[in-house]
């Protein structure tokens, strides 16, 4: 019978390979490695396991929209009824400066792209604990669970932004053609809540604190973001250091796609987001990666 290579090999990240000396165990001997830790290694099983992807991303939908009277009418009423009160209480008696667009339309286009960061980043954070229940009874990749996370983002985003469309019709504001640029912010913001989910999702699954954490986050987030005032109301000489919070370039990003101006001329506040946001996803994804053949056994 073949002999075990020395160390206990991990089922979820390993290779086969057939065995040089086939004379003295047989030519139908395998020999059994672990995958090295690299990040990037792996991430071609998402293509193989693409079916499974969209199994997890469909059944969140349908999940999200099951035993609902209104159903995918929610995806317009909370960012609708988040704008109504914002405009109230911060363009209406609070006299906050929109730059000279309309109040509703100033912060409506800044909560879809933060209600798309906002969703991605906390359902990411929990996509494993809610989904222990696979993680300990099948491997397949395990980052499949937070990118699966974040169709429902996309789905809400899509709906949402039909409104803002019909928005800009009502006020007489016509499409400029820096609008092309708006999926380029999308994905910043995408690519920066997936980044810190990756982070909180293999920290949370160890530490359930972190999921009590991620609400208080999200919250601190918000409001160190420009979504109910403009940039124009934070000194200049922080801008560039403004950056450091990504969702900040995002949100002005997609004003100046919408409306023009100076929101996305930010050039050193911009460049030093993207920083940010690579930073963060690569670290998040090598973090998630080193850590998950534990998943199963702390979940």
């Amino acid at each position: 019978m073949p002999q075990a290579s020395s160390g206990i090999a991990n089922p979820s990240s390993a290779v086969v390979n057939a065995l040089s000396d086939c004379d003295s165990l047989g030519a139908d001997a395998l020999h059994i490695t672990p995958l090295p830790h690299h990040p990037l290694t792996g991430l071609r099983d998402l293509w193989a396991y693409r079916e499974l992807l969209y199994f997890l991303a469909w059944r969140d939908l349908k999940v999200r929209y099951h035993q609902t009277i209104l159903g995918v009418l929610w995806a317009v009423l909370k960012p609708c009824s988040m704008m109504i009160v914002f405009s109230v209480f911060f363009g209406w008696f609070g006299r906050i400066p929109s730059d000279g667009i309309p109040y509703p339309l100033f912060v409506l286009s800044a909560l879809l792209p933060w209600q798309l960061f906002a969703h991605t980043f906390s359902s990411a954070s929990h996509s494993l604990v809610s989904n222990q229940h696979l993680i300990t009874k099948v491997y397949f990749p395990r980052l499949i669970i937070p990118i699966s996370s974040m169709a429902i983002g996309l789905v809400d985003f899509g709906i949402a932004f039909l409104v803002l469309v019909a928005l800009l019709m009502y006020y007489h504001i016509p499409i400029l053609p820096q609008i092309v640029t708006m999926p380029a912010f999308m994905f910043l913001s995408m690519t920066t809540a997936l980044g810190v989910g990756l982070w909180a999702s293999a920290l949370n699954i160890r530490h359930r604190d972190i999921g009590h954490a991620v609400p208080f986050v999200t919250q601190l987030w918000f409001f160190a973001t420009p979504v109910a005032y403009p940039s124009s109301l934070v000194p200049a000489s922080w801008h560039a250091w403004y950056g450091i919070n990504p969702m900040a370039s995002v949100v002005e990003g997609c004003r100046w796609s919408l409306f023009g101006g100076g929101g996305g001329g930010e050039g050193s506040m911009l460049v030093l987001s993207l920083l940010v946001s690579s930073t963060l996803f690569l670290s998040g994804l090598y973090f998630f990666r080193r850590t998950e053949q534990t998943f199963a056994d702390v979940a």
